[in-house]
């Protein structure tokens, strides 16, 4: 007799949106992440409020040719399908009336429960997707958290990372890769 070791069962978007339609999530957020799915916690008011924050302002900065979308999913795959708290993707809002987007010009993840998970699953998914910026609000240390430059690296969960990595705090400023011209100012992004 053959002794085989339990695997696990990796999810689809197409399960998780019919498991979805089913009510099984309902009155939660759930995203998925290279198969699995993740039920995000309650959002704290400053998270919120962060998190709408930043969507304003980037709005005010990104013009025609771009659509700024609030936790909206993220098209990476058949196993992974991210809710970023704010995403700057090509295109307007009846680009995507069918389908979600593929990719984002940059993406900001308002963190204070979540810092471990997206300083290193969540980054290492959007490096491994090409995403060029990626943003950490970090409510913690009232700080913003930039990393740049995605590549392959086999220390990190799905073998990518970032190989910039910079911290910014109140009275710095930063500018968007996608618009080199705009400078933010970092204490407008945190509440």
């Amino acid at each position: 007799m053959q002794v085989a070791d339990p695997k696990s069962r990796l999810w689809t978007q197409d399960e998780l949106h019919q498991m979805a339609e089913l009510g099984f999530f309902e009155g939660q957020r759930a995203e998925l992440i290279e198969g699995e799915i993740m039920v995000l916690s309650p959002q704290k008011a400053s998270h919120y409020t962060a998190t709408d924050q930043a969507a304003d302002l980037l709005r005010q900065h990104f013009g025609k040719g771009f659509h700024v979308r609030m936790q909206g999913p993220l098209d990476l795959g058949p196993h992974s399908e991210p809710e970023p708290d704010v995403a700057v993707v090509q295109g307007s809002r009846a680009s995507y009336r069918t389908k979600h987007p593929k990719t984002a010009v940059l993406i900001v993840e308002v963190s204070d429960t979540t810092l471990r998970n997206d300083r290193s699953r969540k980054a290492s998914l959007y490096a491994r997707a090409g995403i060029a910026d990626y943003w950490i609000i970090n409510l913690v240390d009232r700080q913003l958290e930039v990393y740049r430059q995605p590549q392959p690296d086999v220390t990190q969960m799905y073998g990518h990372g970032y190989g910039d990595a910079t911290t910014f705090t109140l009275g710095q400023t930063v500018s968007p890769l996608a618009s080199p011209s705009v400078s933010l100012d970092v204490g407008d992004l945190l509440p």
